[in-house]
């Protein structure tokens, strides 16, 4: 017996809905009980595509004339390399923090890129696959609040350290209690309640920009993909047209949105080698 069609808001809400470790949507922000394994799959299987390409750049490259593909992977090295040494004036720093910047760069514009593909191509080849008609799966990562929240944390971990690290234990306490408005006793409060928020909200609107900019896209690209859906020639007209703008208008956000994460990942490191 035939099955009915989704209606739009169904077809939206099964789109939008995570292949989980539970079987249910997130009901709060966080939830530690709730595992988004298609979030964590595509995720780490393009990070390793990641590591791939640049270790295959690394191992390929030659003194000589470049070909295409290393002649790519230098202009993002220097790209990365000049916007660290204007941020972040520690040489030895740049070591560590270069290559993760360029790692965080490209890892976050293929999982961006991820929304470029059919919105029903992989969800339908994992139903078949899996053998439920109704199985969730969603392929852009960046659109899980989860997904970009981890990464700005991994950020922040690594703030933290550079703090410890440039400041020593001590003179990182000393700054957490005496900036920004001084260090008399009475200060000393409103000084680490405030360094507090400043870190909060760095590490929060780091993972929230990126997050509602994808989280937006993915759901043009299926009220889109509803609009080819109807049984008019203007719908599937207006489909194909208004699918090809966005799609365009679309590579723009998804590489700005990579830049900016990696610009403010090192504006952050760069904000942990200074003292208040």
């Amino acid at each position: 017996m035939a099955t009915e069609a989704p209606t739009s808001g169904e077809y939206i809400v099964h789109h939008l809905t995570h292949m989980n470790s539970t079987g249910h949507a997130q009901k709060a922000v966080i939830d530690w009980s709730v595992w988004n394994l298609d979030t964590l799959f595509f995720s780490i299987a393009l990070g390793v595509i990641t590591l791939f390409f640049l270790i295959r750049a690394a191992r390929k490259a030659t003194p000589g004339v470049p070909g295409r593909f290393q002649a790519a992977v230098e202009i993002l090295v220097e790209m990365v390399a000049d916007q660290a040494k204007g941020i972040i004036h520690s040489a030895e720093s740049r070591k560590f923090v270069a290559p993760v910047a360029l790692t965080v760069f490209l890892w976050i514009f293929l999982m961006n890129s991820m929304d470029f593909l059919p919105v029903d191509l992989l969800p339908r080849l994992w139903a078949m696959i899996s053998g439920n008609e109704h199985a969730y799966l969603r392929v852009v990562p960046t659109a899980d609040l989860n997904g970009t929240l981890g990464m700005s944390i991994g950020v922040l971990l690594i703030c933290l350290y550079y703090n410890i690290k440039i400041k020593g234990v001590s003179g990182w306490v000393h700054e957490l209690f005496t900036a920004p408005f001084g260090s008399h006793p009475l200060l000393w409060p409103v000084n680490f309640l405030m360094q507090i928020i400043e870190f909060l909200a760095k590490t929060v609107s780091h993972g929230m920009r990126l997050f509602g900019n994808m989280y937006a896209g993915e759901l043009i690209f299926m009220l889109i993909a509803l609009l080819g859906g109807t049984a008019t020639v203007f719908g599937f007209l207006g489909h194909i047209v208004a699918g090809s703008i966005w799609a365009v208008f679309h590579i723009l956000i998804v590489a700005l949105q990579a830049f900016i994460f990696m610009m403010l990942t090192l504006v952050y490191i760069g904000q942990a080698h200074e003292s208040h």
